[in-house]
């Protein structure tokens, strides 16, 4: 590899002003756009000396053949050209953006004459007011329900419109109530449009002044004993409490804000955007992104609003947007938000209170739909087949590697040390197959898995011959059965082998000296014949054994999910098993304590909520529960310090 890139500008080239760069291929192709306060400092990022580069970075600025600049006068205008170019070009190592699927919104068409509410997911209609996304499109039928209760307005195609219009005759939907636009002949085309601006409002942000009106109005008929008035706006009045039931209230009943909640890993990101409007969560939208190239947190918060936002009309940029951390060039975004809003926007960080209430929700929200995409993207058969076909191709095997077993080492502070090792069969987990180690004696993370390799491969020649011998004895017992011989030889069951089957492919949560301890384990069993690798986890590196560099999959490759995949899951359960592992130690020791049965335990480990917890606690803490007095506490507590020492911790 070069140690400088050909193309690197000389000395002095780059302009020290804002301003906007992208990378090439040799085929002209766009490969990557990014803004920059300050064109000379960000780039020289880029032409640092290779190896200290992120390996991605690299990988990047090595297929690029050019790169190019265009100054702005100023940072917002650099913000604008960059989304510009992202929508035109877009790069391969940019983010990418997937929606989870396409949402339904209630649109209100506002171009027409005569107004109407429809439920479509056609973003694009001329003038109109959108309101969502809605996850059902149920929920959008039975908002509209509602509320045309309250604001009759028309729900009618404009087919059936013009022919109304013209013939003098309502519509269908007007002659059965369901509609009540001028086609229905009930209001004029100007009151029509006064009921529809009301219909906005309300659904823009709750307008309570709408409940006190009808309220009003409802008390007023009643006084008069006009009881008919007085049962439709009372009417009118449950259909807004029950489309207000449906958004819960969340925030103050001013706040107009839009709140991000962002899970992310090295490879991928899921964003949960929440539109709050009045206080109340009108609208959820998810949407999944495959990184590329190594961005922080804050970068792809910038990248998010820009993505958002761009196409966004000035009604629907609300004046807060609330983040789970601020960009570099949050001053910009606010800027550029506020130009394309007509009014004021500020970008504000959720620290306490509802809001960051509110905002951990959108954050668990997001590491559900992150882990929810990973695990479909494995499942889905095609993935399935391409993940194995690529990690063949990258690993260099003779066959694609139907059974893959992957291997982790966890422990506390060096004690408790356990191993897990999970199946994957045709690119999906069989937990029935799942098994754990504990490892009572070791120097380090290597050494634990040289033993526990060790120990699995002692069982792969023997589990072969066990499944090999699996129809023999079916056939013997027939044989057997059907001859009437009592000398018969009697055939007993066989037990299911321990591993059920040789794996074709061992994957180790590790890099090189992880690889090199399971290669060790691999030849001393003799069994070589078996495919190794290793995943690290900082740079999602593949190691293989005896080789100087790893390699490096594609950011949206099958096989690295794949392996990704497997080593998230050796790793819970590894962590599953020692926590269980650590509470039955625990239970032992405690049992030792005269005084101290099952009942307390339990209720000192739910007390305290862990083991660690319970081990720093104090008896005068421990004396809070019911049945533990001071005495006994004193004991307890003795008893775990005796625990403690002797462990060497």
């Amino acid at each position: 590899m070069a140690a400088a890139l050909p193309y690197k500008p000389r000395p002095g080239e780059i302009p020290t002003q804002p301003g906007v760069y992208r990378f090439r291929d040799a085929d002209g192709r766009v490969l990557y756009v990014g803004k920059a306060k300050n064109l000379r400092a960000r780039l020289s990022n880029y032409f640092a000396p290779l190896h200290t580069l992120h390996e991605r970075t690299r990988r990047m600025v090595t297929s690029a053949s050019s790169v190019e600049w265009t100054v702005v006068p100023t940072d917002v205008d650099s913000l604008q050209l960059e989304y510009m170019w992202i929508k035109e070009f877009d790069p391969p190592y940019n983010v990418r953006y997937k929606d989870d699927k396409s949402y339904p919104y209630m649109a209100i068409t506002l171009a027409d004459e005569a107004p109407r509410v429809i439920v479509t997911r056609n973003r694009r209609i001329p003038g109109a007011r959108y309101f969502g996304p809605y996850p059902k499109v149920w929920a959008v039928h039975d908002t509209i329900d509602l509320m045309i209760k309250v604001f009759p307005i028309r729900t009618c195609s404009d087919s059936s419109y013009k022919k109304a219009m013209a013939s003098g005759r309502p519509c269908f939907p007007g002659q059965i109530g369901r509609c009540g636009g001028p086609c229905s002949m009930k209001v004029t085309i100007e009151e029509h449009r006064a009921i529809v601006d009301d219909f906005v409002a309300f659904m823009s942000g709750g307008d309570q002044r709408f409940t006190r009106d009808l309220t009003r109005r409802m008390r007023e008929a009643s006084a008069a004993m006009d009881y008919e008035s007085a049962a439709l706006y009372r009417d009118r009045l449950q259909a807004i409490d029950a489309v207000l039931s449906r958004s819960s209230l969340v925030l103050a009943e001013d706040t107009d804000a839009d709140l991000f909640g962002i899970a992310e890993d090295e490879l991928s990101a899921a964003v949960q955007h929440f539109v709050v409007r009045g206080g109340r969560v009108r609208g959820v939208r998810a949407t999944t992104i495959d990184k590329e190239l190594d961005i922080s947190g804050a970068d792809l918060v910038d990248q998010v609003l820009q993505r958002t936002y761009g196409p966004a009309g000035p009604g629907e940029i609300p004046r807060q947007v609330l983040v789970p951390s601020l960009p570099d060039d949050a001053a910009d975004l606010e800027q550029w938000l506020q130009e394309r809003r007509g009014k004021r926007v500020s970008i504000q960080v959720a620290q306490r209170g509802r809001k960051a209430d509110l905002m951990r929700t959108a954050t668990l929200n997001a590491q559900q739909a992150l882990l929810l995409h990973k695990t479909r993207r494995t499942s889905d058969y095609t993935a399935r087949t391409k993940a194995l076909t690529d990690l063949q191709v990258a690993l260099g095997l003779a066959e694609a590697p139907l059974r893959i077993e992957c291997y982790d080492v966890s422990h506390l502070s060096g004690t408790n040390v356990v191993a897990s090792m999970v199946v994957f069969e045709d690119g999906l987990p069989r937990k029935d197959q799942y098994r754990s180690f504990g490892v009572s004696e070791t120097t380090d993370d290597t050494d634990s898995l040289y033993q526990v390799l060790t120990r699995r491969l002692a069982h792969v020649d023997r589990d072969d011959a066990a499944a090999d011998s699996e129809a023999a004895p079916d056939a013997a017992a027939s044989a057997s059965a059907g001859s009437g011989d009592p000398d018969a030889p009697v055939v007993t069951e066989r037990k299911r082998p321990r591993f059920a089957y040789r794996p074709q492919l061992l994957v180790v949560d590790g890099g090189a000296p992880q690889v090199a301890a399971a290669a060790r384990a691999l030849e001393d069993a003799g069994h070589t014949e078996i495919a190794l690798c290793g995943i690290a986890k900082r740079l999602e590196e593949i190691w293989l054994p005896g080789e100087e560099y790893p390699v490096i999959l594609p950011r949206t490759s099958e096989a690295l999910y794949l392996l990704q995949r497997l080593r998230d899951e050796a790793h819970r359960f590894a962590i599953t098993h020692q926590r269980k592992r650590r509470r039955r130690d625990i239970t032992t020791v405690l049992g030792e304590v005269p005084g101290l049965g099952q009942a307390r335990i339990k209720a000192l480990l739910r007390h305290f909520g862990s083991v660690a917890a319970l081990s720093q606690a104090s008896a005068e803490e421990m004396t809070e529960l019911p049945g533990i007095g001071p005495k006994l506490a004193a004991a307890i507590a003795q008893r775990l310090a005796d625990r403690e020492s002797s462990s060497g911790r």
